[in-house]
């Protein structure tokens, strides 16, 4: 299994306004592609057409019968007042809409158990989500969108809510899992994301995808992508820019 998405000249509109155009964009195994692109531009709309929560107004979405997708979405899309603990939140991950209530198996059990000891939660268990901080919360929905064994992992600003403490741990974690299945990774940080992914894609109304993992304001220029750049050295310093 080579090519597991692939987007052919996608558009897409809310009503009669269009918010994407003529979007080309391929999904390999082991790919770590990183979305940047400035308020507005269309990154949550690019998610909503992978995951099929919206459909496109014009072009073709290609996907691998086994595509099986993984999605951490950001924790305000979350109701905290629904009544569920942490182990239910991430045995979710497991079923189907129809079978997700079903007795979990040994198995899941397991599986569950090892990933909320790797995000040390081990104490919050059986605690509702809504007690939990918004960080504890990120926590969770990542063991829940790895449950399923993924082979295409889709992050939406995972490092919002995520203390400083764990967020070191999320990318290695990252790093791990890119051996065994394609990630896209959807953030306004520019110069982390550029020490972790393989390349970049610019999504301001187009997608403009670049082979590297390395970003200049040139590059940013010529993509009509109108964000700053975040350079990390011994003095770490922004480079702004009006726009």
């Amino acid at each position: 299994m080579n090519n597991l998405l692939e987007l052919k000249n996608i558009s897409a509109a809310y009503e009669k306004q269009t918010v994407l155009r003529n979007i080309n964009l391929s999904v390999s195994t082991n790919d770590f592609i990183g979305i940047i692109g400035p308020n507005g531009g269309g990154k949550t709309t690019l998610l909503k057409l992978i995951l099929e929560l919206i459909n496109p107004t014009s072009g073709e979405i290609k996907k691998h019968p086994k595509l099986n997708i993984g999605y951490l979405p950001q924790v305000l899309d979350i109701d905290k007042k629904f009544p569920i603990t942490v182990e239910e939140v991430i045995l979710s991950g497991r079923f189907t809409t129809n079978s997700w209530w079903k007795k979990a198996t040994k198995t899941n059990k397991t599986k569950c158990k090892e990933l909320i000891e790797f995000v040390g939660l081990t104490e919050k268990t059986n605690q509702p989500i809504g007690e939990l901080s918004g960080g504890q919360m990120q926590r969770v929905l990542l063991c829940r969108a790895l449950m399923s064994q993924p082979n295409l992992l889709i992050l939406d600003e995972p490092n919002t809510y995520v203390d400083k403490a764990f967020e070191q741990d999320l990318y290695k974690l990252l790093h791990e899992l890119n051996q065994n299945m394609a990630i896209i990774l959807v953030s306004h940080d520019v110069g982390t994301i550029s020490s972790l992914v393989k390349t970049i894609a610019c999504v301001n109304g187009s997608l403009h995808h670049h082979k590297a993992n390395t970003i200049t304001n040139e590059i940013l220029e010529s993509y009509n992508c109108p964000i700053e750049i975040i350079s990390h050295g011994i003095i770490p310093h922004r480079v702004l820019k009006n726009h």
